[in-house]
C-alpha cells in the first residue's frame, strides 16, 4: 500500500526533475525570442543538450558505476561531482549561445542556472536543499518574467506539488524544501529581471 501511495510522488519527482523542467521550458522561451522556428529549435536544443542531457548522462554513468545510489542523488556527498559537471556544461552553453547570437534571455537563463548550481554546490558542502523545489520555483519565476504573471500563476501549484512529492519520498525535510524554493525564486528574480 505504501508503494502505491508513493507512485504519484515518484512520478512528480521524475517529471519535475531539474533537467526535465528546463529541457521543456527552454523551448517556449526560445520560440518567444526567435525570428524563425529553426532558430528557436537550434537554440533550445543547444541549451537542452548541454545544460540538461549531458549532466544527466554523467549521473546515469555514475549510477551504473556504483558511485551514486540513484539519479536523484539522495546522499549529499554524491552531488558534488555532478554539480561541477553541470556548472561546466552550463558555462559552455552560455558561451555557445552567445556565439550563436541568441537573444540575451537565453544566455541569461544559462547564467542563472550556473549561479543556482554554484550556490547549491556550496550549500551541499554543509547541508542539503531540494534541487527539485529550487528548479521548479526558478522556472515559475522565469516564466513570469518572460511570459507575464498570469502564466506564472497558472503553473505555480507545481511548487507545493513538487515539495509534497519530495517530502512523501523522504528525500528532504520541510526546511530543505522551503530553502530550495527560496533560493530558486530569488536568483532568477535578481538575474533575469535585469534584462
Amino acid at each position: 500500500m505504501n508503494e502505491i501511495n508513493s507512485k504519484w510522488a515518484r512520478l512528480v519527482s521524475d517529471l519535475c526533475s531539474p533537467p526535465m523542467v528546463w529541457a521543456v521550458l527552454v523551448f517556449p522561451i526560445a520560440f518567444r525570442y526567435a525570428a524563425s522556428r529553426g532558430q528557436a529549435i537550434t537554440w533550445a536544443l543547444t541549451f537542452g543538450v548541454l545544460v540538461c542531457l549531458l549532466p544527466v548522462l554523467y549521473i546515469v554513468w555514475m549510477v551504473r558505476r556504483g558511485k551514486i545510489g540513484d539519479i536523484h542523488m539522495k546522499e549529499r556527498h554524491e552531488r558534488l561531482r555532478p554539480f561541477l559537471v553541470s556548472i561546466l556544461c552550463t558555462a559552455v552553453a552560455w558561451q555557445i549561445l552567445r556565439m550563436m547570437g541568441a537573444p540575451a534571455m537565453l544566455p541569461m537563463v544559462a547564467v542563472f542556472s550556473v549561479v543556482q548550481l554554484a550556490i547549491m554546490t556550496l550549500i551541499t558542502l554543509v547541508w542539503q536543499i531540494s534541487m527539485h523545489t529550487m528548479s521548479i520555483t526558478g522556472a515559475i519565476v522565469a516564466t513570469g518574467i518572460v511570459f507575464g504573471p498570469v502564466s506564472a500563476l497558472v503553473i505555480s501549484p507545481l511548487v507545493p506539488l513538487v515539495g509534497a512529492a519530495r517530502l512523501k519520498l523522504h528525500r528532504h525535510t520541510l526546511a530543505q524544501v522551503i530553502a530550495g524554493s527560496l533560493v530558486g525564486g530569488i536568483i532568477p528574480l535578481i538575474i533575469l529581471s535585469t534584462i
